[in-house]
């Protein structure tokens, strides 16, 4: 039976760092689902297509990744995709309080499904999206930390902003 993880995210941008969780769980996992979230509440620099096709581009090097979209409630998705675990990046105390507290009620709705948390490499510790975004804003360069499709979507998505 394959063992099959999902990895949510907004991913506006993906960065380096989520590839580097991405890349530990394919040697973990027979197939990584990775997952972008639509959550009505936050305004996202990047459409839900325009996501979908970095995130693609990004983890097309890797044949047990697939993407998709998603709405909803994720450890539904992942009953519904036979997944046995989601996996969570976690870079701080911080970051591990907020997803202890999701990872229960996950755990209520589905004890089936195990909550995986997984720590970047720890040149990616420091690293988010909004981060990214916010140097971008200001014309730096983000090529070290995002995959280069994404570094130029970055300098096109600014550029057109500063046009208008």
């Amino acid at each position: 039976m394959n063992k099959i993880a999902i990895y949510p995210g907004t991913f506006d941008p993906i960065t380096n760092g989520h590839i580097d969780v991405i890349e530990r769980a394919t040697k973990i996992f027979d197939k990584v689902i990775v997952v972008i979230a639509v959550n009505s509440k936050k305004v996202n620099l990047f459409s839900e297509k325009e996501r979908l096709e970095m995130v693609k581009s990004s983890l097309s090097n890797y044949s047990n990744v697939s993407v998709d979209l998603i709405t909803g409630l994720l450890v539904e998705y992942a009953a519904l995709n036979n997944a046995s675990a989601i996996i969570r990046g976690v870079r701080s105390v911080t970051d591990f309080e907020y997803e202890m507290q999701i990872a229960l009620m996950n755990r209520k709705m589905q004890p089936e499904i195990q909550t995986v948390f997984m720590m970047p490499n720890e040149k990616y510790t420091y690293l988010n999206s909004s981060i990214i975004r916010e140097i971008s804003r200001y014309g730096q360069d983000t090529s070290e930390f995002v995959p280069d499709v994404v570094s130029i979507k970055l300098k096109e998505k600014f550029n057109d902003l500063n046009k208008s």
